[in-house]
């Protein structure tokens, strides 16, 4: 039996390992085809070790997400806020660095995870009660203090507007017109315009730096995480950009900070999403709904056990893994022509999405970019474009 365990992580973390560095292949579309095959694999597999082969892919896709988002601007749903700094950082060759600091984070939230995970079961459930009242007005102020933060609040409040009617469109279209609505939504405003405005640029990466020792602010970073990532556990339209966005009015970072305290949020709400699915029932990630169909209610607090341990292996695997692929790539990324590279990238996120998404996703693809490049043209941070999560959740929970 424990051959087959470590089997089962040692195929989750290839399987986190593809989802991860594969732009626009994200851990949810990998969620969906497990619910779908649900029944069969509880028939021809012990549920541990489906449950360790979930988890452990979950975890190091948290992980290995952030290389596509840096090195090549294309981001998926955990991992658009990264593309800003860290695209930055890239420019000035220190594109492994920012990648090894949001591996900092993210194994830093490991250990975090299963310090306060005892805590967190006996509080969650109490939390959730009282803030389920409030949960719209709650996003209101998030989305309030999103915009307060721009020298032109005007101009945020009217990208916020527009991506919010966009994403408020396109996640209340007939489901069985579109697959993954949130794949070619998300992949256009953040990845496909970033892209094109590189190709635009004409942008060159230089060569890249790889200092053996990479200082980085863990204690505030972390602390922000750990108040903001357990928010998504429960409340709908928070994913770990919000968190992030929430944890950083907290502690205040600096870019590096910044970038420690997206990899903590990433891999964190990866975790209470588990915890979550064991104290309320609530699912907020794909991981989570698949473990949720395959278990039928029986997650019992010896699965919990079994979850944090994959967990805790996998994001030490995970780390020693982001750290060498990240500094590998980042010793050949500057001999390709960067130009041709996004291009190459955007064709095989298009065709990704034509895949996934059919025809009507494509078309949501061109028009989520163009509006995310109209975006770009305003001197305003791109978290605004958020709007597009936010504003279709804050409406269903008001009417």
């Amino acid at each position: 039996m424990l051959i087959q365990m470590i089997f089962s992580l040692i195929i989750g973390i290839l399987f986190g390992i593809i989802t991860g560095l594969i732009p626009g292949v994200h851990i949810n579309l990998i969620g969906a085809f497990l619910v779908s095959f649900s029944y069969k694999l509880i028939g021809s597999f012990n549920q541990i070790y489906i449950v360790i082969f979930i988890t452990s892919m979950a975890i190091t896709h948290t992980f290995l997400d952030f290389i596509p988002s840096i090195f090549l601007g294309c981001p998926d749903t955990d991992t658009e806020l990264s593309i800003l700094p860290g695209h930055e950082m890239l420019k000035k060759g220190k594109g492994h660095e920012a990648v090894v600091l949001t591996a900092y984070g993210s194994i830093a939230a490991i250990f975090l995870l299963i310090l306060i995970a005892l805590p967190s079961i006996l509080i969650i459930p109490k939390i959730y009660l009282f803030v389920k009242k409030f949960i719209p007005y709650f996003l209101i102020l998030v989305s309030t203090m999103l915009i307060m933060l721009e020298k032109n609040k005007t101009q945020a409040f009217f990208i916020f507007c527009i991506t919010g009617f966009l994403g408020l469109t396109i996640l209340n279209l007939n489901q069985s017109l579109i697959s993954q609505p949130l794949l070619p939504l998300l992949s256009g405003l953040f990845g496909g315009s970033m892209l094109i405005t590189s190709i635009k640029n004409q942008v060159s990466i230089p060569i890249q730096e790889n200092p053996e020792k990479i200082n980085a602010p863990i204690i505030g970073p972390l602390f922000g995480a750990a108040i903001a990532s357990p928010l998504c556990s429960f409340l709908p339209g928070l994913g770990s950009g919000q968190a992030a966005i929430i944890g950083n009015m907290i502690s205040k970072n600096t870019q590096k900070g910044f970038l420690v305290l997206l990899g903590a949020t990433n891999t964190l709400v990866m975790g209470f999403s588990f915890i979550s699915l064991y104290t309320i029932s609530k699912t907020r990630t794909g991981a989570a709904v698949a473990l949720q169909n395959i278990l039928r209610n029986s997650f019992s607090w010896k699965i919990l056990l079994l979850v944090l341990g994959a967990a805790a292996i996998a994001g030490i695997v995970s780390f020693a893994l982001t750290i060498l692929i990240s500094k590998n790539l980042s010793k050949i990324l500057f001999k390709f022509n960067y130009t041709t590279l996004s291009f190459v990238t955007l064709l095989g996120l298009g065709l990704l999405v034509f895949l996934v998404s059919g025809s009507l996703g494509f078309l949501i693809l061109i028009l989520s970019t163009l509006t995310g490049l109209y975006a770009l043209s305003f001197k305003i941070k791109r978290t605004n474009m958020m709007g597009c999560l936010l504003v279709p959740v804050i409406i269903f929970y008001l009417f």
